[in-house]
């Protein structure tokens, strides 16, 4: 289409250079750029000079206005804020519609903020209903078990809940390798965020993967151990961290990196809540299986099992494979779905019951027998005192007492001062003066009864007996029995014979119960 002499005539008239255009576009936008941020800072200004306004006394006249409406306010609470909301109330009682409106949403608002947040109860699988009510602060929580207990599923909502009540605390995930975080623990936690329909109040970023709760800006952060310079240099905006999470926590190297991580993440603030969790692992001698061997007040452990979990959570393939696994191969099922750490085969003594023995049934045990293996340093002394019960064949350890360096004296006092002077004490031979020290302290003390094969025949009479064990009366005896393991050769053989170590109250048993075995026998 041809164009219009008049708009050729325009085009020249008004025409630039290439140069002349670029100049001039740069100062245009430079003149937008400049407006755009000022009219920026000007908003600023006003918000900043409405909330200080809102925060300001109200004047007399105000206060004459929100008085008429009959609302109970102090005087200090008499700010321009108040007379808006007095405003509104008035006009919402008066009927108007929109005030109504905006009254409702306002106390609406005011209620979610106050409402404390909770995992809903269809979200908290049976086995964790009561470790949830006993939840609090400066705990360690140890969350163990098999496969599908829901551990991990619980903890991320506790973790949310936590998170959401506490606007001051921050969280802090853990595993041992960093690039396994995306596809586990974060996503686990994006889970339970969404299932407690709290998505819309969460900000996720995925590189590096960290969570924010958008009201308050408090952080879920993810690190690995395999860093431990990120790890120490998380830097909260505000507040502190208080939630931390170590998920399979049998990876890391042992106790002390655990402390080193915990050390590192939980500063600051009174209250703090510690959660680690893991399937334990199949070897008796792991870390994390022998730490709980350990009396701690200050930690609380929690087992769980795919049999506590709801079935259509798990799905039938779940079950399927459980249950195969269960007919085909009974020590790994124990293992992997029931989370016993059942060791590798090599156990000496494989009937061990580890529960609490209560005062009442200590009460009711009348065949008392008592033994000591002597020791000094490094090797310890250990006394212990049973029951043996012949019905049932089942041994029940009632006490122990372990120490080095201490003298035959102070030994023989402790006995007398638990009352256990009652009963007779077989005293391993080896040591004859240390037999009559007790003699003469009081202590009906005598020695057992040694020759050929006399280890290798009690050893076995007591491989053929069942163990109760509380671990907190007896933790020693507990330790023992559990980790005591025959010796493999560098092919993996187990070697034949008893190990001749880490075994002072496995001896005081069987000398405490050496007229025993000696009046029944050994059965085959």
């Amino acid at each position: 289409m041809p164009r219009n002499p008049k708009q050729d005539e325009n085009l020249k008239k008004n025409a630039f250079t290439a140069n002349q255009s670029r100049e001039k576009a740069a100062r245009n936008g430079r003149k937008g750029g400049i407006a755009s941020g000022e009219t920026k800072r000007a908003n600023k200004s006003l918000a900043s000079l409405a909330k200080s306004i809102a925060q300001q006394p109200a004047p007399e006249k105000l206060k004459g206005q929100i008085q008429r409406t009959g609302l109970a306010i102090d005087d200090e609470d008499m700010t321009c804020n108040a007379a808006i909301v007095a405003g509104v109330y008035g006009k919402a009682i008066s009927g108007d519609d929109r005030a109504v409106d905006r009254w409702e949403n306002w106390t609406n608002d005011a209620a979610a903020e106050d409402k404390p947040c909770r995992i809903p109860a269809d979200l908290i699988g049976k086995a964790f209903v009561d470790i949830n009510r006993q939840i609090e602060p400066n705990k360690d929580y140890i969350f163990e078990g098999g496969r599908g207990g829901l551990k991990s599923t619980y903890i991320s909502e506790k973790l949310t809940e936590l998170l959401k009540n506490n606007p001051m605390m921050h969280a802090c995930v853990v595993r041992k390798q960093t690039n396994t975080l995306k596809d586990s623990v974060f996503s686990q936690i994006q889970w339970a965020i969404n299932e407690m329909g709290l998505s819309n109040e969460f900000d996720f970023k995925t590189h590096p993967p960290e969570i924010t709760l958008k009201k308050t800006g408090q952080k879920i952060y993810f690190r690995g151990c395999d860093d431990p310079v990120k790890l120490k240099s998380i830097k909260p905006p505000f507040g502190y961290i208080g939630i931390l999470w170590i998920e399979e926590r049998d990876q890391l190297a042992g106790a002390a990196e655990e402390r080193s991580v915990k050390q590192s993440v939980l500063r600051g603030g009174v209250d703090s809540y510690f959660f680690g969790s893991y399937n334990p692992p199949k070897s008796r001698a792991n870390w994390v299986n022998q730490q709980l061997l350990e009396p701690d007040k200050n930690r609380i452990v929690h087992h769980s099992t795919y049999m506590d979990a709801p079935a259509e959570w798990l799905g039938t393939m779940f079950l399927n494979d459980a249950e195969h696994l269960k007919e085909v191969n009974p020590s790994a099922y124990e293992h992997e779905y029931l989370g016993i750490p059942n060791g590798d085969g090599g156990n000496v003594f494989d009937n061990i019951e580890a529960r609490r023995i209560t005062d009442d049934e200590i009460k009711h045990f009348d065949r008392i027998y008592q033994g000591v293996d002597w020791g000094y340093y490094p090797d310890i002394y250990a006394f212990v005192r049973v029951h043996y019960d012949v019905a049932h064949e089942t041994i029940y350890f009632i006490d122990e007492h372990c120490n080095n360096k201490t003298s035959n004296e102070a030994n023989a006092e402790w006995i007398k001062s638990r009352g256990y002077d009652d009963f007779p004490v077989t005293c391993d031979r080896a040591e004859t003066k240390s037999v009559a020290d007790f003699r003469a302290c009081g202590v009906d003390a005598f020695a057992a009864i040694k020759g050929p094969g006399s280890v290798e025949y009690g050893m076995k009479w007591l491989q053929n007996r069942k163990f109760v064990i509380d671990p907190e009366r007896t933790p020693t005896v507990y330790r023992e029995f559990v980790n005591y393991e025959f010796e493999r050769d560098r092919d993996g053989n187990v070697i034949s014979g008893y190990p001749d170590k880490d075994n002072h109250t496995i001896d005081s048993t069987r000398y405490a119960l050496e007229k025993v075995f000696r009046l029944y026998g050994v059965k085959a």
